[in-house]
């Protein structure tokens, strides 16, 4: 599939503060924590929880939450498919990233180990 220049647009002003609770919600119905995806995120980005809450408490948008954020080096082994796009072909780099968090978050939820999550064997 390819992604339209409409769908890149739509997931930089997406909002952080809204997809957390939806990532939240996932996992937790999965049997995980908050904990858990915090760590996820912190290992994505960089952010602890005090400056996810300040991200989400100042409404960002995906594309400031990227800015600010210091991408894990190991980002690229991150492959595979998420919501019909295959991640290692995605040329808009905002998107990419994204789908990045997406990708972790379903890992997550799906009940991958945490040490294949963070990529660290």
């Amino acid at each position: 599939m390819e992604i339209t220049p409409e769908q890149n647009i739509r997931m930089a002003k997406m909002t952080f503060a809204t997809v957390y609770p939806l990532y939240l919600a996932k996992i937790v119905r999965k049997g995980k924590t908050k904990e858990e995806l915090n760590q996820v995120i912190k290992w994505l980005t960089g952010f602890d929880e005090k400056e996810m809450q300040e991200l989400i408490d100042d409404n960002s948008s995906f594309e400031v939450f990227f800015k600010k954020a210091k991408l894990n080096k190991n980002a690229t082994l991150i492959k595979g498919v998420i919501c019909g796009y295959r991640i290692e072909e995605i040329e808009n780099p905002l998107t990419k990233k994204v789908r990045y968090l997406d990708k972790l978050v379903d890992e997550l939820a799906n009940g991958k180990k945490m040490d294949k999550i963070l990529r660290t064997k």
